[in-house]
């Protein structure tokens, strides 16, 4: 049996419809699944929305811009600036 990855990063592409598929149904069926960490990449507005597992669904802990830095648990020692993301 093939579980859940620990972590998804989705990058949205150009669209109302890809946005609704990937912060509404994406995120519901990966909250089912198990996966622990979703991040979602908006290149549109240059920002990163992180969601982690709290009581067995996936919930929104961050929204990081330009001076941000992302870190994760499940990626010990990673850090990164979210402008590294968007290079110009």
């Amino acid at each position: 049996m093939t579980g859940a990855p620990e972590l998804v990063i989705e990058v949205l592409s150009p669209g109302k419809q890809n946005e609704f598929r990937d912060k509404e149904a994406k995120l519901k069926l990966y909250s089912v699944q198990g996966v622990r960490e979703y991040w979602i990449v908006d290149r549109f507005t240059k920002q990163v929305e992180v969601y982690r597992r709290e009581k067995a669904q996936l919930v929104l802990v961050a929204t990081l811009l330009d001076d941000d830095e992302i870190t994760s648990p499940l990626l010990p020692g990673f850090c990164c600036s979210i402008g590294l993301f968007f290079p110009e």
